[in-house]
């Protein structure tokens, strides 16, 4: 990598990224390059300036992959601050480009192949590269040969749909030949495919580790930064894995790599929105579209599903035909309640492409919004099947069995979903929510604390827990998890604070219970909220003053004068209460009354002794 990146730079890597990428038959890279070259050379201004980037050291070796042992020797940081490298990163490596490394004697068979693979015939790209010496060819060879094994994988898999033997994802036979025919290669685009096989057999340390190689053999082979942000578990280990990557963290590749990630593992910041912004601006890719796509995103994530909404307008007005996580929207309509637009969403889109899962998972969405819930099955059960790993739709799927209540159902749906993806906390979450519906409450903690732990910061997951710890009987338990919950929830909520006041007076803790009730009261008036919200809090706070020792009656007589002259259904109680606070405020002032006056009769009295004490001749 040079010293400073210019436009003459990304331009041409860009380039040469379609061509390579294309080459090997690698189709959603080729595309993503494509976008991306299109929206720097169309839309970069010619006097733009140059993008200094810092040299990566150049280190000469990548030993053993020790990033998850490390990890823990160091203190985390912020995936978007500068970061000491490893001392075993690998240097970035000069990729050669020209006749020579194209294969021109070979440039008539790899036409055919890839012609042959673009039409999906891939069983016939082996035969028509045999003759070839070239890398590329080799590629295409290795790379159809997997696609079919995966092909009759899924074909077998298949075979036992909606049966107890099938099991959670297709087996391979061939994979471990595969593998070992490029156990040893140093090619960039081997390197990838190596890592493909690698993690297709769980073997995920050494498959990120092929992956990095990958890229600092050819850093815009997109397909890798993919391949490597499925390896990824947490943030953490996105920390502890960026000092390994060959290109520093200001590069645009490593920024995108990092946005891509953080969505993936649904834990996004205010950060990743000014890295879009960033990158959105000017001097980098103005007007792409994926990039929008990924701060749309972020802002789901972030729960401001306003801005969301709007982002996706705007792509829509510009690619109005671009169904590329067209999905994500439809969850934003259908958490929005807008069913208006998400009919008509599901009918445009259905209408250009009915066989691709994002389509049928907009499409479920919609009968899901309108409670047609057989039907949202049947459409994110289509998307399953045109694409196995596509974990939305097992989890809305799981969802949808939930509400039908077919618990076993859902439990199955989202087993796959954690399957594919266990980083998702949304599959853990449901598996919760299936067992509570079989009163298992024990299974059901177990999940849910497993989805608190990928998303600590979710108030529902701390509910969730202290709901089940209530089931359970262990009521402090679930008062530590309802705090825990009142930590990242709206300051103005009150449903938290009447489940702690509940949860308090079962443990006989009146004190705490009536201050939580208090806090309602508070909250609601502050929101000017009508007195039927708050009504049975106030009555509560009134009760608790009237009953201790030194209470604050003026408190609770305007709590009850409040809720006795509304129409709330707690009126009557409210009135009698109300008539017994002003009898004992009476009794309170009559008795300060008396004991005044016989104070003052005693203070008399003594002032009379005195004065006779003075005068005794009298």
């Amino acid at each position: 990598m040079n010293q400073t990146l210019s436009d003459t730079d990304i331009v041409q890597d860009l380039r040469n990224a379609v061509r390579e990428c294309s080459n090997r038959g690698l189709l959603a890279a080729t595309k993503w390059c494509w976008h991306l070259n299109c929206f720097w050379r169309y839309q970069l201004p010619k006097d733009a300036p140059r993008h200094s980037l810092p040299q990566p050291p150049q280190k000469t070796a990548f030993d053993t992959f020790d990033i998850f042992q490390r990890q823990s020797e160091a203190p985390h940081q912020d995936p978007s601050q500068p970061t000491t490298r490893h001392p075993h990163a690998p240097p970035l490596a000069p990729f050669k480009y020209g006749p020579d490394h194209l294969d021109i004697q070979d440039e008539d068979a790899l036409t055919s192949a890839r012609i042959c693979f673009e039409a999906k015939e891939y069983s016939r790209v082996p035969a028509l590269v045999a003759d070839c010496v070239g890398p590329a060819a080799r590629f295409m060879s290795m790379y159809s040969r997997f696609l079919v094994s995966e092909h009759i994988a899924n074909l077998e898999w298949h075979k036992y749909d909606d049966t107890r033997q099938q099991p959670f994802e297709p087996q391979n036979s061939v994979m471990q030949e595969l593998l070992q025919e490029i156990i040893n290669e140093t090619d960039p685009w081997l390197l990838f495919l190596k890592a493909v096989f690698l993690s297709r057999l769980s073997r995920r340390e050494e498959a990120i580790e092929g992956a990095i190689l990958s890229i600092a053999g050819f850093p815009w082979n997109w397909s890798a930064w993919v391949l490597l942000t499925s390896c990824i578990t947490d943030n953490e280990e996105l920390t502890a894995l960026l000092p390994l990557l060959p290109l520093p963290l200001s590069h645009p590749l490593v920024q995108m790599f990092q946005l891509n990630t953080l969505n993936g593992l649904h834990s996004t910041s205010d950060n990743e929105i000014s890295i879009c912004d960033r990158l959105l601006g000017r001097e980098w890719f103005p007007g792409s579209l994926w990039l929008m796509t990924q701060r749309a995103t972020t802002w789901y994530h972030l729960h401001d599903f306003a801005s969301a909404e709007a982002q996706f307008d705007r792509i829509l007005q510009l690619d109005p035909y671009r169904i590329d996580d067209i999905d994500v929207l439809s969850n934003i309509l259908y958490v929005t309640n807008n069913r208006l637009k998400l009919t008509r969403l599901a009918n445009d889109f259905l209408a250009l492409d009915k066989d691709r899962p994002e389509v049928c998972c907009l499409v479920g969405n919609h009968y899901s919004l309108r409670a047609e819930h057989v039907k949202a099955i049947k459409y994110f059960r289509r998307a399953t099947q045109l694409d196995r790993t596509y974990l939305s739709a097992w989890t809305l799927m799981g969802h949808e069995y939930v509400e039908i209540k077919n618990s076993h159902a859902a439990i199955d749906a989202y087993r796959r979903a954690v399957n594919v993806n266990r980083k998702d906390y949304r599959a853990w979450y449901g598996l919760g929510q299936a067992y509570e519906l079989l009163n298992m409450h024990e299974y059901a903690l177990h999940y849910y604390q497993y989805a608190t732990a990928l998303r600590p910061y979710d108030v529902r997951l701390w509910q969730a827990q202290g709901l089940c710890y209530e089931e359970m009987g262990r009521l402090h338990e679930a008062v530590e998890c309802l705090k825990r919950a009142l930590i990242p929830a709206d300051p103005h909520e009150i449903n938290i604070n009447l489940m702690l006041a509940k949860l308090h007076r079962d443990l006989s803790e009146h004190a705490e219970a009536a201050a939580y009730h208090r806090r309602v009261v508070e909250v609601c008036q502050a929101d000017l909220r009508p007195v039927q919200d708050y009504a049975k809090s106030a009555i509560e706070v009134a009760a608790y003053q009237l009953k201790i020792p030194d209470g604050d009656l003026d408190l609770a007589q305007d709590y009850l004068q409040r809720v006795a002259s509304s129409n709330a259904e707690d009126v009557v109680r409210a009135q009698e209460m109300l008539k017994t606070v002003n009898l004992t405020i009476q009794e309170k002032l009559n008795a300060a009354a008396a004991a005044a006056a016989a104070a003052a009769e005693t203070s008399g009295k003594a002032s009379n002794v005195t004065a006779e004490s003075n005068n005794p001749g009298k």
